[in-house]
């Protein structure tokens, strides 16, 4: 492992104009201590029970893979941690100690998101799951309140239903104090008759046929002056099974949730109902984000509104397909044409429900430009500073409609992608070097975009901070009274 360059860390920082806002770094929870808070909460036989779910690694190593995959699991992270330095272990641990070095980090001011913790929000027994995430949220608020001058910790929040969501909101902002959630993504929701078969889920994430009105959720998060964060992960689903390879199981899976969620709540209209409220999705990188916006706008022009109709099957004439047949079929073609109308109705049947046509129906878009708006104001996309994709971002000449995504800075310090905390900000820089970043673009990943989606919920998110200044200046916001 190369150790980074501390000089030329010192003369990036020196050189910028602004200071570094880390949208997504992590805390690694002491377990101990959070398992104190959920004897505190629900007892000692409810704890064990967390205990036995974080163990489930090593419990079932020695199990068959067929038997492993009969109880739905999957190789789940393992040596997650930089090891090699021990001061970047123990920071990771230590919010006192991660206070005092974020300046040596070349970060003024961090954003934790939990470790262990983002798991606790998807837990079967609802008593259990609301219970640890309460546990974890005391342990984040306790534990960093002392240091919220240089960084505040994120809380898990549950999204079983509106109504478990709405109440953990509170719980968090309300009695902890906290001012960022991490909303669960989706809610892996077994399949009806499948009984407790793990394996049979189908995955809610928030589309235009939820089951459930989540848009009291949004309405709740509006009225408590919170961004919807999402940091969920899409280990354990779709194609990210595998019994022996983490790796498999962790490439992209950030990405995939977050797509699911994004793609579900722009379909479902969400953004265009609460056109005040901005979402985030962490640690995934802008690429998907890029791709989808993409697909969305391609989708929108030839499916969107009344271009789906350019699909209808009524418009075939039926007398020169059956001419053209005639003419050019082979005798296998010919011997059947009375069967042409049959076959032609094969995923193209003129009989569609025509409501349900339009399937643009309920995103609120007012064609590819309302498509642009939402994916270059309202949604933000968290990106590692080592992503070499975070420039597809900031690339007006790719994105359709010349758009500018909003990327996030997001250094993951805390987990095996960072060897070395004081690499972070040089690894962002690159992209500048190789003349991928212009300078203010960097700006808008490492301060501005940050500053724009916090602010944007709470005009005083940043005050008291370390970086409370230089906000004021960007936002023009005055100070409250």
């Amino acid at each position: 492992m190369s150790q980074p360059d501390l000089a030329q860390l010192e003369r990036v920082r020196a050189s910028l104009p602004h200071p570094i806002i880390d949208g997504d770094g992590h805390l690694v929870e002491f377990l101990p201590a959070v398992r104190d808070e959920l004897v505190t909460l629900g007892g000692e036989a409810m704890a064990q029970q967390l205990d036995a779910i974080f163990d489930a690694a090593r419990l079932t190593r020695d199990l068959e893979t067929e038997a492993r995959r009969a109880l739905g699991l999957f190789r789940m992270s393992w040596w997650a941690f930089p090891t090699a330095n021990t001061l970047d272990r123990a920071t990771a641990l230590l919010p006192g100690l991660m206070a005092e070095r974020l300046p040596e980090i070349g970060i003024d001011f961090a954003i934790l998101y939990p470790t262990f913790g983002l798991t606790v929000p998807h837990l079967d027994d609802p008593d259990l799951r609301r219970a640890a995430c309460r546990a974890f949220n005391r342990y984040y608020a306790e534990a960093c309140r002392p240091y919220a001058h240089r960084l505040t910790p994120a809380a898990v929040i549950p999204m079983q239903s509106p109504e478990e969501a709405m109440e953990e909101i509170d719980y968090a902002v309300e009695t902890l104090g906290m001012r960022v959630v991490a909303l669960s993504g989706y809610v892996a929701r077994p399949l009806p008759g499948a009984g407790d078969l793990r394996a049979a889920r189908w995955i809610d994430s928030f589309g235009p046929d939820d089951p459930m009105a989540y848009d009291a959720v949004w309405s709740h998060c509006r009225a408590r002056g919170i961004v919807p964060t999402f940091h969920s992960s899409a280990m354990g689903w779709g194609s990210r099974v595998s019994q022996s390879s983490y790796v498999s199981n962790h490439i992209g899976n950030f990405a995939t949730a977050g797509e699911a969620t994004c793609r579900s709540l722009f379909l479902a209209g969400v953004p265009q109902r609460f056109p005040e409220l901005r979402f985030a999705f962490l640690e995934g990188g802008v690429g998907w984000g890029a791709n989808l916006y993409s697909d969305l706008v391609g989708h929108y022009e030839k499916r969107g509104g009344g271009s789906v109709d350019q699909f209808n099957p009524d418009h075939i004439d039926r007398q020169r397909m059956q001419d053209l047949f005639a003419r050019y079929g082979s005798p296998a073609l010919v011997n059947n044409l009375d069967k042409l109308d049959g076959a032609l109705r094969t995923l193209s049947d003129p009989a569609e429900d025509a409501s349900a046509r339009d399937e643009f129906r309920h995103c609120g878009a007012d064609g590819a430009e309302g498509i642009r708006r939402v994916f270059t104001d309202q949604f933000f996309f968290g990106c590692e500073a080592d992503d070499p994709m975070n420039a597809l971002a900031f690339n007006t000449g790719l994105n359709p409609m010349g758009a500018r995504l909003r990327a996030l800075f997001s250094s993951d310090i805390g987990h095996w992608d960072v060897p070395d905390m004081r690499g972070v900000l040089l690894e962002a820089w690159e992209l500048v070097e190789r003349e991928q970043l212009a300078e203010n673009d960097f700006r808008d990943f490492t301060f501005a975009n940050a500053v724009a989606l916090f602010t944007s919920a709470n005009p005083n998110f940043f005050e008291g901070t370390s970086v409370e200044e230089a906000v004021r200046k960007e936002t023009g916001i005055a100070p409250a009274t």
